[in-house]
């Protein structure tokens, strides 16, 4: 079993089943997270005795780094093996205020979003708690001079399709015995599923950014299948519904794509979705990948998509893609099938 996988409460169950003080759990997790040991046995403050069981018990499992790539702007793009042999990216974008690493929660993704490389991923597999908080145990254990500041579920797969797993990590990353990150520095996207938005905003505080990248039933059924089940009449409404902190906007993330999305005609029709609810709109530029059948749009449609919608009273900001020249910009995670065991 991997101790990754446990939250303070499981190891603690485990620890008084078997005779111990439960208060040895936060001691435990507190060496794993914030020391980044490799071995139980090098616990100085947990009885020898303890130790020894947890080694018969417990493995602090790794993911292995196949390749660290860095982009020309300082992005850094991770290929990690987990043990059945699948892979996964993460991606550490640094600036000067904040080193944000985007984490994946699936290999592969069933969602289908035609403009992203994940999609193409089969079979899918969820990720565990452990192997979703690795990520960010493997990429501190390699730049400890450089923590760790903000979280996003960006990477390969659709986090509320793995919801439990993904809940489990966001425990482990804002826990005083985890990682301590405050949780409005994590944010997690989703395509739309409605009814695991609404249980992330009452079991977390987490941000939470939703990808609409259309504003008619027609485009969006072709670009995001998941609209079929929750068309964007049922999304929007969901999102007037959700609680959200007062000073806080809810986020829209929109995939710019020439000649589809991208017309004045598309901007306004965006403002009247988005009528009601107090949103700030991020503009994606899309980042092409081999085989996809997109262009991305021209800087003058993108800068005039952004002023209708701010000419209309809507917060928009246009997403600079980091990392494009190694494949790590947002939509163009893969770690082929082919490479898996």
């Amino acid at each position: 079993m991997d101790l990754k996988d446990y939250t303070q409460d499981e190891l603690a169950r485990w620890l008084a089943a078997r005779g111990h003080k439960s208060f040895r759990a936060q001691q435990v997790l507190k060496w794993v997270y914030q020391h980044r040991l490799t071995d139980v046995g090098q616990m100085s403050n947990v009885p020898l005795a303890l130790r020894e069981e947890l080694a018969q018990h417990f493995s602090l499992a790794r993911l292995t780094c196949r390749t660290h790539t860095t982009a020309a702007d300082g992005t850094e793009k991770y290929l990690f093996s987990l043990a059945d042999g699948r892979r996964i990216e993460s991606v550490l974008i640094p600036s000067e205020r904040r080193q944000t690493l985007c984490i994946s929660s699936q290999a592969g993704c069933a969602m289908g979003c035609q403009f992203c490389a994940t999609a193409q991923v089969r079979p899918v597999r969820d990720l565990t708690a452990g192997e979703i908080v690795s990520q960010i145990w493997e990429v501190q254990y390699r730049r400890p001079q450089h923590a760790v500041t903000n979280v996003v579920f960006m990477g390969m797969g659709e986090p509320l399709a793995n919801y439990d797993q993904v809940v489990k990590a966001v425990t482990i990353l804002t826990s005083a015995w985890g990682y301590k990150l405050s949780p409005r520095r994590i944010t997690v996207s989703t395509v739309g599923l409605v009814p695991q938005m609404q249980r992330l905003l009452h079991d977390t505080q987490v941000n939470l950014t939703i990808s609409l990248s259309a504003t008619t039933d027609a485009v969006r059924n072709t670009l995001m299948p998941i609209n079929r089940r929750y068309p964007l009449a049922t999304l929007l409404e969901a999102c007037r519904s959700l609680s959200i902190a007062a000073r806080n906007r809810m986020t829209f993330a929109y995939t710019l794509l020439d000649g589809l999305n991208d017309s004045p005609a598309d901007a306004k029709r965006l403002v009247s979705l988005l009528h009601g609810i107090r949103a700030k709109v991020n503009l994606i530029p899309f980042n092409s990948f081999p085989g996809a059948p997109f262009a991305p749009s021209s800087r003058e449609r993108l800068t005039r998509f952004r002023q209708i919608l701010l000419d209309r009273g809507i917060y928009a900001s246009i997403r600079e893609s980091r990392g494009q020249d190694v494949q790590a910009a947002c939509g163009q995670l893969a770690a082929p099938l082919e490479q898996a065991a």
